[in-house]
This record gives C-alpha cells, sequence and structure tokens, in this order.
C-alpha cells in the first residue's frame, strides 16, 4: 500500500512539473519568457490638434499595446525642433512635413532620419484668405500683402507655386512671421492673405467670422506629400521589428481616426482637455481626402518616383543643390504596400 502511495505521489509530481514546464513561458508553448514591452517617444506634427490626434487615438485603442509597444506622446513644435529631438535621442519617431524635411536633408542640414510612411498624400499647405478680400484665384494676389511663418515650408514654396499658377512671385508682399498670429493679422484686415496649412480653415472661419478661402498648393505642386512618419537609420538597423510594428500600430490609428472622427476627437480632447472637440472633428474631417491615396494604395504609402519628382521641384525651384536620393529621405521597406 505505501509503495502504491509512492509510486502515485510520484506520477503526479512528474505530472506538476511538465505542466509548468510547458506553461512558465508565457502564452506560447516554447518555454521562452515573455517578451519585455518596447518603451518610445513620439512626438507630433506639432502640438496636440486634430491633424495629429491619430496616436491618442492609437493608444487609448490599445494598437500600440498590441504590439508591445509603451508610447510617450510629445507636442511638438515643426521640423527644425522635432527634427532636432530625433537627432538628440529625446525621441525614436516623429512626424513632421516631409517637403520641409526633404528641403533640409537637401541643404545637409538634417540629414539623419528617414520616411517610414506618409500621413498625408499631398500637401497642406495653402494661400488663405477672406472672401471679402475678392481674392479667389492665385492671380488676384499680385499687388498684395501675405503673411506666412517665417521661413516656412510655405514660405519657401510660394514662388515655384506662384510661377506654376502663372503669378509673378515678386508682385506679392511676403512678410514672416511668428505662425501663431496669422489669423489674427487676417482678421484685423492687416494682411490681405496667409500662407498656411489649410487645416486651419474652421480657426479662421471662427476668428473672422467671415467666409473663408482657401488655394490648396496642391493644385498645382501635386506631387508633394504632407506629413510623414519618420525615424532614424540607427534604431531601422538596431531593430527594424520595432519600427514595423511602431508603424502598423500607428498608421491603424491614422486608419481608425478618419473612419471615426467623432471619438478620435473625443480621444484627443480627453489628452488635451482645452481642445474642442468640435475643432478636432472639423481638422480630420477636412484632411481625410488627403490621408487616403489615390488607386487603392493603402494609408501611408509613399511611391519612389513620386519622392524623385519631389525632389526634382524642390531643386528646380532653388530650394536644394542637386544629388539627394530619395532612399536618401526615405526607407520603403517600412511604407504600405497594396
Amino acid at each position: 500500500m505505501f509503495r502504491r502511495s509512492r509510486v502515485l505521489a510520484a506520477a503526479l509530481l512528474a505530472t506538476a512539473l511538465t505542466v509548468s514546464g510547458c506553461g512558465g513561458g508565457g502564452d506560447d508553448d516554447t518555454g521562452a519568457s515573455p517578451k519585455e514591452t518596447d518603451k518610445v517617444a513620439y512626438i507630433t506634427a506639432f502640438g496636440a490638434v486634430g491633424r495629429d490626434s491619430f496616436a491618442w487615438v492609437a493608444k487609448e485603442k490599445g494598437y500600440f499595446a498590441e504590439a508591445g509597444i509603451e508610447v510617450d506622446i510629445k507636442k511638438g513644435a515643426g521640423n527644425a525642433p522635432n527634427l532636432t529631438a530625433l537627432k538628440a535621442g529625446q525621441v525614436q519617431f516623429a512626424s513632421l512635413d516631409f517637403t520641409g524635411a526633404v528641403i533640409q536633408a537637401g541643404k545637409g542640414e538634417f540629414t539623419d532620419w528617414r520616411a517610414i510612411a506618409a500621413v498625408h498624400q499631398q500637401t497642406l499647405i495653402s494661400v488663405m484668405t477672406t472672401k471679402d478680400t475678392n481674392i479667389s484665384s492665385v492671380q488676384d494676389l499680385a499687388g498684395k500683402t501675405m503673411a506666412t511663418g517665417k521661413g516656412s515650408v510655405t514660405e519657401l514654396l510660394f514662388p515655384a507655386y506662384a510661377k506654376l499658377a502663372g503669378l509673378d512671385p515678386k508682385s506679392v508682399k511676403i512678410e514672416g512671421v511668428q505662425p501663431t498670429v496669422l489669423n489674427g493679422l487676417m482678421t484685423s484686415r492687416q494682411v490681405d492673405a496667409l500662407g498656411t496649412f489649410l487645416l486651419s480653415r474652421g480657426a479662421l472661419a471662427a476668428a473672422s467670422k467671415k467666409e473663408v478661402v482657401v488655394l490648396p498648393y496642391s493644385d498645382y505642386l501635386r506631387d508633394l506629400f504632407g506629413n510623414a512618419i519618420i525615424t532614424t537609420p540607427a534604431l531601422i538597423e538596431k531593430d527594424p521589428d520595432l519600427v514595423r510594428r511602431f508603424n502598423g500600430a500607428l498608421l491603424k490609428g491614422l486608419q481608425y481616426s478618419i473612419d471615426h472622427p467623432d471619438e478620435a476627437a473625443a480621444i484627443l480632447n480627453k489628452a488635451e482637455p482645452t481642445y474642442a472637440v468640435a475643432s478636432g472633428v472639423g481638422e480630420i474631417t477636412a484632411m481625410t481626402p488627403y490621408v487616403k491615396p489615390a488607386g487603392g494604395a493603402p494609408i501611408g504609402a509613399m511611391d519612389e518616383q513620386r519622392v524623385a519628382r519631389t525632389i526634382a521641384i524642390l531643386q528646380g525651384s532653388g530650394l536644394m543643390p542637386a544629388g539627394l536620393d530619395p532612399k536618401g529621405v526615405v526607407d520603403f521597406s517600412f511604407v504600405p504596400k497594396s
């Protein structure tokens, strides 16, 4: 009887050890330890506004968590500060205006970055004015004053945009100012027009209480992308899997945002209570047509030939010297494929 008890006990112990060995390694049967969560920092293109809401959406909906990533979302302040933060290692991923960043790369100012997806398939920069100025076309800007962010891509590209539209760029007086004062200058009619992002239309309409006229640069500069997601070549080399997982989760958040603008704006408002839900809905809705690629390509797509044409436009406009290769600003191995 004693011998049978000892045999039974030994059998039960062996079974317990077997079960423990199979289950102790996590959710799979490999026996491996669970993978640790990757912690990264991401900086938005500019502040916490509707066009950047998709990062908070990806976090709130659990897309980053599903990809094994914990993200610290920081509020950006434009291309130069964002590129500086990336270069300093303060963030591992960033969103910024792709065209402006290409100009800086072409001039050798910031080169240690690569785009991994497009947020906007066309540039969002535009000329904006109120209807009472009687400006309804690019040609109507002749003899007028336009304020724009000092040194911004809007200011840099205006000569190329004007020439393609049949306007002598020298016929327009350009005033470079701080972006935060643009709407105030237009509202008080200290200028005739603004060089700004078309998503600011709602804010200008609310401030001026007038109908707003928008003249998109994309009407003539069709090959320019808007914002893009970037990272460093060093991180791509060190951990391509992390880059791929991050990119996938962020783009999933972008898709959800344009599919559910009201919920996306509410999620943004939760993170940034001072930013109104209505403003978020307006921006997300306005940018949606610019997010969706033509021809059924997936969100985030970037075509190498289009990037080459972008570079050619910028070189032809005298904004950067020749010699920049598309692969010097985009890593096409991470860009979503159809």
